[in-house]
Protein backbone atom coordinates (compact mmCIF):
# COMPACT_ATOMS: atom_id res chain seq x y z
CA UNK A 1 0.00 0.00 0.00
CA UNK A 2 1.07 3.51 -1.00
CA UNK A 3 1.56 6.19 1.55
CA UNK A 4 1.35 9.69 2.03
CA UNK A 5 2.21 12.22 4.78
CA UNK A 6 -0.22 15.10 4.74
CA UNK A 7 1.28 18.06 6.77
CA UNK A 8 -1.15 20.60 8.06
CA UNK A 9 -3.72 17.63 7.74
CA UNK A 10 -6.32 18.59 10.11
CA UNK A 11 -7.04 22.31 8.50
CA UNK A 12 -9.46 22.77 5.99
CA UNK A 13 -8.06 21.60 2.74
CA UNK A 14 -5.26 19.13 4.52
CA UNK A 15 -8.71 17.63 5.97
CA UNK A 16 -10.43 17.47 2.59
CA UNK A 17 -7.30 15.75 0.95
CA UNK A 18 -7.41 13.28 3.66
CA UNK A 19 -10.03 12.02 2.96
CA UNK A 20 -9.33 11.88 -0.65
CA UNK A 21 -6.92 9.61 -0.67
CA UNK A 22 -8.63 7.38 1.90
CA UNK A 23 -11.34 6.79 -0.68
CA UNK A 24 -8.55 5.67 -2.90
CA UNK A 25 -7.00 3.42 -0.78
CA UNK A 26 -3.82 4.64 0.20
CA UNK A 27 -1.83 4.80 3.97
CA UNK A 28 -2.68 8.57 5.03
CA UNK A 29 -0.51 10.08 7.91
CA UNK A 30 -2.36 13.53 8.92
CA UNK A 31 0.47 15.82 10.99
CA UNK A 32 -0.72 18.87 12.57
CA UNK A 33 -0.06 20.83 15.44
CA UNK A 34 -3.78 21.91 15.91
CA UNK A 35 -2.93 25.82 16.41
CA UNK A 36 -4.77 26.23 13.36
CA UNK A 37 -6.50 23.29 12.63
CA UNK A 38 -9.18 21.26 14.07
CA UNK A 39 -9.46 17.30 15.27
CA UNK A 40 -13.36 17.29 14.07
CA UNK A 41 -12.09 17.56 10.75
CA UNK A 42 -10.60 14.33 11.03
CA UNK A 43 -13.09 12.59 13.66
CA UNK A 44 -14.23 10.49 10.81
CA UNK A 45 -11.24 9.07 10.04
CA UNK A 46 -9.97 8.02 13.05
CA UNK A 47 -11.32 4.39 13.24
CA UNK A 48 -10.07 3.58 9.71
CA UNK A 49 -7.14 1.51 9.71
CA UNK A 50 -5.49 3.42 6.84
CA UNK A 51 -5.47 6.77 8.96
CA UNK A 52 -3.16 7.96 11.64
CA UNK A 53 -2.87 11.30 13.34
CA UNK A 54 0.22 12.84 14.73
CA UNK A 55 -0.52 15.77 16.69
CA UNK A 56 3.17 17.31 15.97
CA UNK A 57 4.65 20.54 15.13
CA UNK A 58 6.82 20.44 12.08
CA UNK A 59 8.62 23.15 13.22
CA UNK A 60 10.61 20.08 15.08
CA UNK A 61 12.26 17.23 13.61
CA UNK A 62 10.03 14.65 12.21
CA UNK A 63 10.96 11.53 14.26
CA UNK A 64 8.14 8.55 14.26
CA UNK A 65 9.06 4.69 12.97
CA UNK A 66 5.78 5.27 10.91
CA UNK A 67 7.16 7.61 9.15
CA UNK A 68 9.25 5.40 6.74
CA UNK A 69 8.49 3.85 3.05
CA UNK A 70 6.81 7.31 2.34
CA UNK A 71 5.71 7.74 -1.18
CA UNK A 72 3.95 11.34 -1.12
CA UNK A 73 4.53 14.41 1.59
CA UNK A 74 1.96 17.10 1.23
CA UNK A 75 2.91 20.43 3.14
CA UNK A 76 -0.12 22.09 3.80
CA UNK A 77 1.00 23.27 7.39
CA UNK A 78 0.71 26.92 7.68
CA UNK A 79 -2.01 29.31 9.10
CA UNK A 80 -3.60 31.35 6.19
CA UNK A 81 -5.74 33.87 7.22
CA UNK A 82 -5.10 37.27 7.41
CA UNK A 83 -8.00 38.27 9.81
CA UNK A 84 -6.37 39.87 12.85
CA UNK A 85 -9.48 39.19 14.33
CA UNK A 86 -9.68 35.94 14.40
CA UNK A 87 -7.85 33.90 16.34
CA UNK A 88 -6.11 31.70 13.98
CA UNK A 89 -4.97 34.10 11.82
CA UNK A 90 -1.39 33.85 10.85
CA UNK A 91 -1.35 37.55 12.30
CA UNK A 92 -1.64 36.41 15.77
CA UNK A 93 0.61 33.37 15.01
CA UNK A 94 3.43 35.29 13.26
CA UNK A 95 6.55 33.64 14.64
CA UNK A 96 4.76 29.66 13.84
CA UNK A 97 3.43 30.89 10.28
CA UNK A 98 7.14 31.49 9.40
CA UNK A 99 8.54 28.80 11.10
CA UNK A 100 6.03 26.49 9.63
CA UNK A 101 6.91 27.59 5.83
CA UNK A 102 10.21 27.56 6.78
CA UNK A 103 11.67 24.95 9.59
CA UNK A 104 8.77 22.77 8.68
CA UNK A 105 9.27 22.63 5.21
CA UNK A 106 13.01 21.99 5.51
CA UNK A 107 12.34 18.92 8.11
CA UNK A 108 9.83 17.67 5.75
CA UNK A 109 12.19 17.72 2.64
CA UNK A 110 14.96 15.97 5.02
CA UNK A 111 12.01 13.25 5.16
CA UNK A 112 11.24 13.46 1.39
CA UNK A 113 14.92 12.67 0.43
CA UNK A 114 15.18 9.72 2.82
CA UNK A 115 12.38 7.98 1.64
CA UNK A 116 12.66 9.53 -2.16
CA UNK A 117 9.15 10.71 -1.40
CA UNK A 118 7.67 13.03 -3.95
CA UNK A 119 7.18 15.94 -2.08
CA UNK A 120 4.36 18.66 -2.92
CA UNK A 121 5.04 22.20 -1.28
CA UNK A 122 1.83 24.02 -0.99
CA UNK A 123 2.24 28.01 -1.56
CA UNK A 124 -0.04 31.09 -2.27
CA UNK A 125 -1.17 33.25 -4.52
CA UNK A 126 -0.04 35.51 -1.31
CA UNK A 127 3.43 35.13 -3.17
CA UNK A 128 2.03 37.61 -5.65
CA UNK A 129 1.98 40.41 -3.28
CA UNK A 130 -0.81 43.46 -4.20
CA UNK A 131 0.10 43.00 -7.80
CA UNK A 132 0.92 45.15 -10.85
CA UNK A 133 -0.11 42.36 -13.08
CA UNK A 134 -3.39 40.72 -13.71
CA UNK A 135 -3.86 37.86 -14.23
CA UNK A 136 -1.11 36.28 -12.37
CA UNK A 137 1.02 33.86 -14.00
CA UNK A 138 3.70 32.08 -12.44
CA UNK A 139 6.43 33.94 -14.25
CA UNK A 140 5.54 37.32 -12.73
CA UNK A 141 8.16 37.97 -9.61
CA UNK A 142 5.20 39.54 -7.24
CA UNK A 143 5.05 43.33 -5.41
CA UNK A 144 5.18 42.11 -1.41
CA UNK A 145 6.27 44.32 1.15
CA UNK A 146 8.82 42.33 2.73
CA UNK A 147 8.51 44.06 6.29
CA UNK A 148 4.83 44.78 6.16
CA UNK A 149 1.91 42.96 8.70
CA UNK A 150 1.12 40.29 6.05
CA UNK A 151 5.23 39.57 5.44
CA UNK A 152 5.13 36.80 8.02
CA UNK A 153 2.76 34.65 5.41
CA UNK A 154 3.88 36.28 1.83
CA UNK A 155 7.56 35.90 2.74
CA UNK A 156 6.95 32.78 4.67
CA UNK A 157 5.71 31.43 1.68
CA UNK A 158 8.52 32.53 -0.57
CA UNK A 159 11.16 31.35 1.70
CA UNK A 160 9.21 27.62 1.58
CA UNK A 161 9.46 28.07 -2.39
CA UNK A 162 13.12 29.04 -2.39
CA UNK A 163 14.18 26.14 -0.49
CA UNK A 164 11.91 23.64 -2.05
CA UNK A 165 13.48 24.43 -5.55
CA UNK A 166 17.07 24.19 -3.48
CA UNK A 167 16.45 20.42 -2.83
CA UNK A 168 15.25 20.17 -6.26
CA UNK A 169 18.45 21.35 -7.57
CA UNK A 170 21.10 19.94 -5.06
CA UNK A 171 19.46 16.93 -4.23
CA UNK A 172 16.95 16.32 -7.31
CA UNK A 173 14.21 15.87 -4.82
CA UNK A 174 11.09 15.38 -7.01
CA UNK A 175 9.04 18.12 -5.19
CA UNK A 176 6.90 20.61 -7.38
CA UNK A 177 5.24 24.02 -6.14
CA UNK A 178 1.59 25.10 -6.06
CA UNK A 179 0.29 28.41 -5.89
CA UNK A 180 -3.14 28.02 -4.27
CA UNK A 181 -5.79 30.81 -4.87
CA UNK A 182 -8.94 31.81 -2.43
CA UNK A 183 -10.65 28.65 -1.59
CA UNK A 184 -13.62 27.96 -0.09
CA UNK A 185 -16.39 25.14 1.14
CA UNK A 186 -17.21 22.47 4.06
CA UNK A 187 -14.65 22.56 6.83
CA UNK A 188 -14.01 25.92 6.67
CA UNK A 189 -13.82 27.19 10.14
CA UNK A 190 -16.68 29.42 11.48
CA UNK A 191 -14.32 31.67 12.95
CA UNK A 192 -11.20 31.72 10.49
CA UNK A 193 -11.75 35.19 9.55
CA UNK A 194 -11.95 34.69 5.71
CA UNK A 195 -14.11 36.42 3.77
CA UNK A 196 -16.40 33.62 2.19
CA UNK A 197 -17.06 31.93 5.85
CA UNK A 198 -17.16 35.98 7.36
CA UNK A 199 -20.18 36.59 4.61
CA UNK A 200 -21.88 33.18 5.02
CA UNK A 201 -22.15 33.64 8.97
CA UNK A 202 -22.62 37.08 9.58
CA UNK A 203 -25.59 36.92 6.54
CA UNK A 204 -27.01 33.82 8.62
CA UNK A 205 -26.78 35.21 11.91
CA UNK A 206 -28.41 38.81 10.94
CA UNK A 207 -25.84 40.97 11.42
CA UNK A 208 -23.73 43.34 9.31
CA UNK A 209 -21.67 42.29 6.66
CA UNK A 210 -18.08 43.62 6.56
CA UNK A 211 -16.35 44.96 3.32
CA UNK A 212 -12.95 46.20 3.95
CA UNK A 213 -12.62 49.50 1.73
CA UNK A 214 -15.05 50.17 -1.12
CA UNK A 215 -15.17 46.18 -1.88
CA UNK A 216 -13.97 46.90 -5.47
CA UNK A 217 -10.46 45.12 -4.32
CA UNK A 218 -11.30 41.62 -6.40
CA UNK A 219 -10.64 37.80 -5.56
CA UNK A 220 -10.91 34.57 -7.26
CA UNK A 221 -12.63 31.91 -5.17
CA UNK A 222 -12.20 28.34 -6.33
CA UNK A 223 -14.53 25.06 -4.62
CA UNK A 224 -12.23 22.64 -2.07
CA UNK A 225 -13.45 19.33 -4.52
CA UNK A 226 -11.47 21.26 -7.31
CA UNK A 227 -8.28 22.62 -5.15
CA UNK A 228 -7.85 18.82 -4.18
CA UNK A 229 -8.45 17.87 -7.55
CA UNK A 230 -5.98 19.61 -8.64
CA UNK A 231 -3.16 18.97 -5.76
CA UNK A 232 -3.44 15.58 -6.88
CA UNK A 233 -3.07 15.91 -10.26
CA UNK A 234 -0.15 17.81 -9.55
CA UNK A 235 1.57 15.07 -7.28
CA UNK A 236 0.36 12.04 -9.46
CA UNK A 237 0.90 13.85 -12.99
CA UNK A 238 4.50 12.57 -14.68
CA UNK A 239 6.75 15.39 -15.48
CA UNK A 240 5.65 17.90 -12.72
CA UNK A 241 9.36 18.15 -10.92
CA UNK A 242 10.37 21.41 -10.35
CA UNK A 243 7.23 23.24 -11.82
CA UNK A 244 5.32 26.01 -9.84
CA UNK A 245 1.54 25.98 -10.93
CA UNK A 246 -0.86 28.30 -9.81
CA UNK A 247 -4.15 26.92 -8.57
CA UNK A 248 -7.26 28.58 -8.43
CA UNK A 249 -10.73 29.82 -9.87
CA UNK A 250 -10.38 32.75 -12.35
CA UNK A 251 -13.82 33.51 -12.74
CA UNK A 252 -12.66 37.03 -10.57
CA UNK A 253 -15.34 39.17 -8.28
CA UNK A 254 -15.52 42.02 -6.44
CA UNK A 255 -15.93 41.88 -2.72
CA UNK A 256 -18.80 43.74 -2.95
CA UNK A 257 -20.21 41.37 -5.69
CA UNK A 258 -19.89 38.49 -3.31
CA UNK A 259 -21.29 40.25 -0.41
CA UNK A 260 -24.09 40.95 -2.15
CA UNK A 261 -24.17 37.59 -3.47
CA UNK A 262 -24.31 35.60 -0.47
CA UNK A 263 -26.49 38.34 1.15
CA UNK A 264 -29.04 37.47 -1.75
CA UNK A 265 -28.73 33.29 -1.65
CA UNK A 266 -29.16 33.33 2.03
CA UNK A 267 -32.11 35.30 2.34
CA UNK A 268 -30.76 37.70 4.57
CA UNK A 269 -31.88 41.35 5.86
CA UNK A 270 -28.28 41.87 7.13
CA UNK A 271 -26.52 45.59 6.24
CA UNK A 272 -23.51 45.58 4.22
CA UNK A 273 -20.95 47.70 6.73
CA UNK A 274 -17.83 49.42 5.40
CA UNK A 275 -14.69 49.44 7.03
CA UNK A 276 -11.21 50.78 6.19
CA UNK A 277 -8.82 48.54 4.08
CA UNK A 278 -6.42 46.33 6.48
CA UNK A 279 -2.51 47.01 5.63
CA UNK A 280 -1.26 45.62 2.33
CA UNK A 281 -4.61 44.41 1.10
CA UNK A 282 -4.30 43.56 -2.43
CA UNK A 283 -6.58 45.11 -4.67
CA UNK A 284 -6.69 42.26 -7.27
CA UNK A 285 -6.37 38.82 -6.92
CA UNK A 286 -6.83 36.53 -10.54
CA UNK A 287 -5.15 33.44 -11.34
CA UNK A 288 -3.34 32.24 -14.88
CA UNK A 289 -4.20 28.85 -14.96
CA UNK A 290 -3.14 28.11 -18.60
CA UNK A 291 -0.14 26.19 -16.84
CA UNK A 292 -2.55 24.00 -15.04
CA UNK A 293 -4.56 23.49 -17.85
CA UNK A 294 -1.50 22.45 -19.96
CA UNK A 295 0.41 19.88 -17.71
CA UNK A 296 -2.14 18.76 -15.31
CA UNK A 297 -5.35 18.70 -17.47
CA UNK A 298 -6.90 20.51 -15.11
CA UNK A 299 -9.60 23.79 -14.61
CA UNK A 300 -12.48 24.15 -12.17
CA UNK A 301 -15.83 22.72 -12.60
CA UNK A 302 -17.95 24.55 -9.90
CA UNK A 303 -18.90 28.05 -10.33
CA UNK A 304 -19.39 30.35 -7.64
CA UNK A 305 -23.49 29.97 -7.26
CA UNK A 306 -23.02 26.64 -6.54
CA UNK A 307 -20.15 26.13 -4.39
CA UNK A 308 -21.63 29.08 -2.25
CA UNK A 309 -25.18 27.15 -1.93
CA UNK A 310 -23.37 24.02 -0.29
CA UNK A 311 -20.93 25.89 1.56
CA UNK A 312 -24.12 28.08 3.11
CA UNK A 313 -25.80 24.47 3.54
CA UNK A 314 -22.59 23.44 5.86
CA UNK A 315 -22.65 26.26 7.88
CA UNK A 316 -26.44 26.49 8.45
CA UNK A 317 -25.98 22.79 9.76
CA UNK A 318 -23.45 23.73 12.32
Amino acid sequence: MQKVLIAGGAGFIGSHLCKSFLSDSLGVICVDSLITGDEKNIKPFITNPNFKFLRYDITQPLQDKELSELDYIFNLASPASPNKKSQRSYINYPIETLLANSDGTHYLLELAKINSAKFLYVSSSEVYGDPELSPQPETYFGNVNPNGIRSVYDEGKRFGEAITMAYVRKFNIDARIIRIFNTYGPKMQKDDGRVVSNFINQAIEGKPLTVYGDGSQTRSFCYVDDMINGLKLAMLTLNTKGEVINLGNPDERTILELAKTIKQMTNSSSKIEFKELPEDDPKVRRPDIEKAKRLLKWSPNINLEHGLKKTIEYFKKL
